[in-house]
């Protein structure tokens, strides 16, 4: 089963999703990254703190959801490791297409929520490098552990 990192940053508190990212234990397997399109106001943090480290042109919210299914399905079965309770719960909502409509072909997926991460991320606030950040201090937080 892989192991994948996630982190996704969001308009504020309740607000839309702006970006995720997954990266892999496994640095041969490809990472995902998305953009998605910002509809509604930008709360002020957000602005200051997020946007300036957006690098992609934006996707829709179906276009999000189909590359996010296709890059799960290439996955197959996996466990999804997060520091943050919303991370899980936008990438939950992302699975939901409609009422009572959900992503086909979704593998089996476990989540983690780990609150011992405490990383230094390249670009803070970019969920592509928060991502990556997560990743490098669980490898290496396991690896200590294993000596």
């Amino acid at each position: 089963m892989k192991t994948l990192y996630l982190d996704t940053e969001f308009n504020g508190f309740g607000g839309a999703l702006i970006s995720m990212a997954l990266v892999p234990e496994d640095a041969t397997i490809p990472e995902f990254y998305k953009e998605l399109d910002m509809r509604e106001q930008l709360h002020p943090w957000v602005k200051e703190n997020v946007v300036p480290h957006l690098v992609l042109a934006p996707c829709t919210r179906h276009e999000f959801q189909q590359a996010l299914g296709e890059y799960l399905w290439r996955i197959g079965n996996c466990v999804i490791i997060a520091d943050w309770p919303d991370d899980i719960k936008y990438f939950c909502d992302s699975l939901i297409l409609g009422p009572g409509q959900m992503m086909a072909f979704i593998p089996n997926l476990k989540f983690e929520l780990d609150q011992g991460i405490e990383y230094e991320s390249a670009v803070p606030h970019n969920a592509l490098h928060d991502a990556r950040a997560i990743r490098d201090f669980c490898v290496k937080r396991n690896a200590e552990r294993k000596l």
